[in-house]
């Protein structure tokens, strides 16, 4: 089986106009549902490569509360077939640099946009099986972490074996474990919950911290944040998103 490949894009919008993120997730989420339906990967004006393999499986809405600037849109995509499908179509447009490749029909909507290039590791399920499911959730949680050069898998690797079932007991879905390529200090990781997942899992985190005596206290919430140092060695954040309806992880799926 070929490692999955994937890529993470955070766009930000400016100035701060609440319904450009909006026209973007539209624009993007309507045009990827018509691309499921090609038969071939083709460079467009305005929309650059349109192709079924390169799946927008995630769009999201960044909970501007829980840390994001705000706006800001994240967009989550599965390169069906690895380093030699849909990543292969996405660097081949680059080749000869084609002079579609500076128009585009959302030009002066964002404002920057930073990708992230994630390799999955072991453990982390294969998006298009999730969305073969049907998998969704009402909130997803973002995680971002700096780790120690060359520490990425072993991260990861605690992650699965000791983390992940520790957050499947409030209610907390692997989505994601990646490696992120081409650096060796960073990993990203996504989990998908419900709200009241959400809430009891920080009202256990301030019970053990003696900041809540009304529900029970959880340590192993505060051991796993002592354990993961072990790994860290810059920022470490976590965020939640929002689905956008019309893509694949949204509850509501309707364009």
């Amino acid at each position: 089986m070929r490692r999955g490949i994937y890529l993470l894009e955070e766009v930000d919008f400016r100035p701060m106009n609440s319904k450009r993120p909006l026209e973007y997730l539209t624009w993007l989420t309507r045009y990827k549902q018509e691309d499921r339906l090609r038969s071939a990967p083709e460079l467009t004006s305005g929309m650059s490569i349109r192709s079924r393999e390169i799946d927008l499986v995630g769009a999201f809405y960044a909970v501007g509360i829980t840390g994001h600037p705000q706006f800001k849109a994240v967009t989550l995509w599965d390169c069906h077939g690895g380093w030699d499908g849909g990543w292969r179509q996405m660097m081949e447009i680059y080749t000869g640099v084609d002079g579609k490749l500076f128009l585009s029909d959302i030009d002066d909507l964002r404002f920057s946009a930073f990708s992230r290039p994630l390799g999955a590791v072991h453990g982390s399920p294969a998006l298009s099986s999730l969305c073969a499911e049907g998998y969704a959730a009402e909130f997803y949680l973002f995680e971002s972490a700096t780790v120690r050069p060359g520490a990425a898998l072993e991260y990861l690797e605690a992650v699965r074996a000791e983390r992940a079932p520790l957050l499947a007991s409030y209610g907390h879905r692997l989505v994601g474990l990646y490696e992120v390529l081409f650096c060796d200090t960073e990993v990203v990781t996504l989990w998908g919950m419900s709200l009241d997942s959400h809430l009891a899992m920080q009202r256990a985190r301030d019970a053990a911290l003696g900041l809540d005596d009304e529900v029970p206290g959880d340590p192993r919430l505060l051991d796993w944040s002592k354990r993961a140092r072990d790994y860290l060695s810059g920022p470490w954040r976590e965020t939640l998103l929002s689905p956008f309806p019309g893509s694949r992880l949204a509850l509501d799926r309707r364009p």
